[in-house]
């Protein structure tokens, strides 16, 4: 028997340094780290690979458009050049043609000169001959025949006679007798509103108001400074009045009276013309 033996109990156990665990964690992380870092170093490569592209495929459709830009620059340039090219051969005509018309219109001013003197002296040469007694006479008889016209147009004259002896017309037919007497000088005007002003040679008229239904009509007349009012003066009578330095009265008729209407004539005497071929 045993007696007082203690069984002993040798265990063995492998020892691994802790150092080795540490470097096997160090480098699964920075595994880790190197494959996030290559991942997004891959990711990125692509982005900038299909942004690349994308700046790429833009750059080569900026160059289309330029290039047909371009194109139709050239194009457009020849057009321009072709144009140009026209305009000047145009040019060059017109000028030629300029100087032509130039030389022709001389040569017709030459011609027509020479043609003016040509008949200038026959006419002169003309004139000195026939310029005869028989020649006078016949100019006397047709003068003589003018005043017999003339004489002839006052008998025929069916016009009423004023105060002052001066035809008054009626229309504008008898203004037109009138005139051909060459007595007086005749304005014929019309005044189409009341109120109205109208210069008629050397005055002012103003209609002041009609009556239609009893053809009576007033008027304003300003001349030298003053002025003159007449109402309700009837058609066709005269109303004479003077202006200053003149000794024949001026003579003013209205032949129709209308609503708010007048027409009528502003006869005056040719006496400054006889004053002034008296004082010469």
């Amino acid at each position: 028997m045993l007696e007082g033996r203690d069984e002993v109990v040798v265990t063995q156990t492998d020892s691994t340094p802790r150092w080795v665990g540490l470097a096997v964690v160090v480098l699964a992380a920075v595994s880790l780290v190197a494959l996030g870092v290559g991942w997004s170093a891959t990711t990125r490569a692509k982005s900038l690979e299909q942004a690349l592209g994308s700046q790429t495929q833009t750059l080569k459709q900026s160059q289309d458009v330029l290039g047909q830009r371009l194109a139709q620059a050239e194009e457009n340039n020849a057009q321009v050049a072709g144009e140009l090219n026209v305009v000047t051969d145009r040019l060059k005509l017109t000028q030629g043609e300029l100087r032509n018309a130039k030389k022709y219109a001389k040569q017709i001013k030459e011609d027509d000169a020479k043609k003016l003197a040509d008949v200038e002296s026959s006419v002169n040469t003309q004139l000195a001959t026939k310029a005869s007694s028989d020649d006078v006479n016949k100019l006397g008889g047709d003068v003589n025949g003018v005043k017999t016209d003339l004489e002839s147009t006052k008998q025929n004259l069916q016009m009423a006679k004023g105060e002052f002896g001066t035809l008054i017309a009626k229309n504008h037919d008898d203004i037109e007798q009138l005139r051909r007497l060459g007595q007086r000088d005749y304005y014929e005007f019309t005044i189409a509103k009341k109120g109205e002003r109208q210069k008629v040679g050397d005055l002012m008229v103003e209609l002041r108001g009609t009556n239609q239904k009893k053809n009576l009509y007033s008027v304003a007349i300003y001349v030298d400074d003053l002025r003159y009012e007449k109402r309700n003066r009837s058609a066709n009578e005269p109303i004479y009045f003077y202006t200053r330095g003149s000794r024949a009265p001026m003579e003013l008729v209205i032949n129709q009276v209308g609503k708010d209407k007048v027409v009528g004539y502003l006869s005056v005497p040719k006496v400054k013309e006889q004053q002034q071929g008296t004082g010469n």
